[in-house]
C-alpha cells in the first residue's frame, strides 16, 4: 500500500505532545513550528515557538495505519474532505518544511480548498529609489489541498552610492 500525508486533528494545544507520541510509535510525522519574535527592537526580544497550524499534525502513513494513529492520546480524528481523509500532497509538506526553516513570523490565511490545484509562489518586490535600493519581499505560498496560504515577509534596506565620487562607499540603513 502507498503511504500518503494526512492531517490529524488534535486537542487544543496538544500538537507537540501528539507529535512526540507518534514519534515514539515510529510513525513519521511533521508538526510545523513557527518562530515568532516578540518584544520591541530596543528592548527584550524573545523567540517564541508555536505550532504553525493550530490543532494539526501531519502524518505519513498507509490507510491501514489510520486506526493506530487514532488510538494515540489527544488525537481527535483525521481531517476529512468529501467523506474521506484528506490526502496532503508531498510537495506541499516539503514547501511547508522549507518555509518554516527559512522564515520567522509566518502568517496563515484560509483560502478555498482546491485538491487538484497547483502550487504557486509569488513575490512582491519593493521600491527602487534614486539614491539606492530599498526592497521588501512578501512571499505567499498557496497550499491548495489544505486551504491555506502561508505569508512571510523579509525586509532589507540598503543604500548604495553609485555615482558619489567616493569609491567603495556603501551604507546600511
Amino acid at each position: 500500500m502507498n503511504k500518503n500525508w494526512y492531517a490529524v486533528y488534535t486537542k487544543a494545544l496538544c500538537e507537540k505532545k501528539v507529535a512526540s507520541l507518534l514519534t515514539k510509535k515510529k510513525i513519521e510525522n511533521f508538526c510545523p513550528i513557527n518562530r515568532t519574535i516578540s518584544g520591541t527592537p530596543n528592548y527584550r526580544r524573545r523567540i517564541m515557538y508555536e505550532p504553525l497550524f493550530p490543532s494539526f499534525v501531519f502524518v505519513y502513513i498507509t490507510p491501514a495505519e489510520m486506526n493506530f494513529v487514532r488510538q494515540t492520546n489527544d488525537v481527535i480524528n483525521f481531517v476529512y474532505w468529501i467523506g474521506k481523509p484528506a490526502v496532503i500532497k508531498a510537495v506541499e509538506i516539503e514547501n511547508i518544511h522549507s518555509i518554516v526553516n527559512a522564515y520567522y513570523n509566518i502568517r496563515i490565511e484560509k483560502t478555498a480548498v482546491n485538491p487538484g490545484g497547483t502550487l504557486r509562489i509569488s513575490e512582491e518586490n519593493g521600491i527602487n529609489m534614486d539614491m539606492g535600493i530599498v526592497s521588501s519581499t512578501i512571499t505567499k505560498i498557496t497550499l491548495p489541498s489544505l486551504g491555506y496560504v502561508l505569508i512571510t515577509e523579509t525586509g532589507k534596506s540598503t543604500v548604495e552610492f553609485i555615482n558619489s565620487g567616493l569609491e567603495n562607499s556603501n551604507a546600511l540603513i
